[in-house]
Formats: structure tokens, C-alpha cells, sequence
């Protein structure tokens, strides 16, 4: 069976993508290859790879990368999640198909330590919901 592939986009590719990704990969591997990629790559954002851990995810070793290093190759999704109040979303147009959800940006939650991780923990929790609703069960 040739497995799907998809590709996540955030800005950073430092969080929401990072978790999609991981999540794809781990719970649906055998119908689909996950990719992440971000407008401006910076770094995996440790409290991602924390909150990830708790569902028994591991994502520490996952990098953030530049949407140029997937530029010519062809995907069969492109999940967009930018957040469009605060970001604009790229055109990926090696897609065939294109989603766009609006997840908001986990980077942007400010408090203290345990309210940040529990924004993160719902960002995540909302992210695996969707692949779970839209991509499990049912490859492309």
C-alpha cells in the first residue's frame, strides 16, 4: 500500500505542526507520511515535546524546518494552520489538495508555567481530535 503523504504548515514549525506531525505519524503511520514544515523555522518548543510525551508521543527528536525544504515535491495534503489574524498562510502548490484550520498558536499564551501547559494541552488535544475526525479510519 503506498502511504499519503502530508504535510502540516505553521509560522514556526516550533508547535502546532510539530504536534501534528508527531501525531500523524505515530497513530496513523501505516496509511500516511507525515512532514512539518514553517513560514520561519526557529526550534521544537520544549513544552510541545512535553505535552506531547504525556500522550505517549515522542517528538524530541522531530527539527523544525524551512516550507522550502518540501518546495517541488508533491504532496496529497497540505493542512495550513496558521492562525490568519496573525499570520499569513503559504500557498503550497505542489498539493493536491489543501486544508486550512485556523488552530491558534500555543507560542502565543502567556501566565504562568502550568496555565502556558495546559493551553498547550489543549491546543494538542484539539489538533489530534481533528486528525482523528478527518484523517483516521479512512486514508486519503
Amino acid at each position: 500500500m503506498v502511504r499519503k503523504k502530508v504535510l502540516f504548515i505553521c509560522s514556526r514549525n516550533a508547535a502546532r505542526s510539530q504536534m501534528a506531525e508527531g501525531y500523524l505519524r505515530t497513530r496513523y503511520g501505516e496509511w500516511y507520511e507525515a512532514f512539518s514544515a514553517g513560514i520561519q523555522p526557529s526550534i521544537v518548543n520544549k513544552q510541545v515535546i512535553r505535552v506531547m510525551g504525556e500522550i505517549g508521543i515522542d517528538i524530541s527528536g522531530q527539527r523544525s524546518k524551512s516550507l522550502g525544504e518540501y518546495y517541488g515535491e508533491e504532496m496529497d495534503l497540505v493542512v495550513t494552520m496558521c492562525d490568519p489574524t496573525t499570520a499569513v498562510c503559504p500557498l503550497f502548490p505542489w498539493a493536491k489538495d489543501t486544508i486550512h484550520i485556523p488552530f491558534p498558536d500555543p507560542g502565543a499564551i502567556s501566565g504562568t508555567e502550568e496555565e502556558r501547559l495546559a493551553g498547550f494541552r489543549s491546543i494538542r488535544d484539539q489538533i489530534t481530535k481533528w486528525i482523528d475526525a478527518t484523517l483516521g479510519d479512512r486514508p486519503l
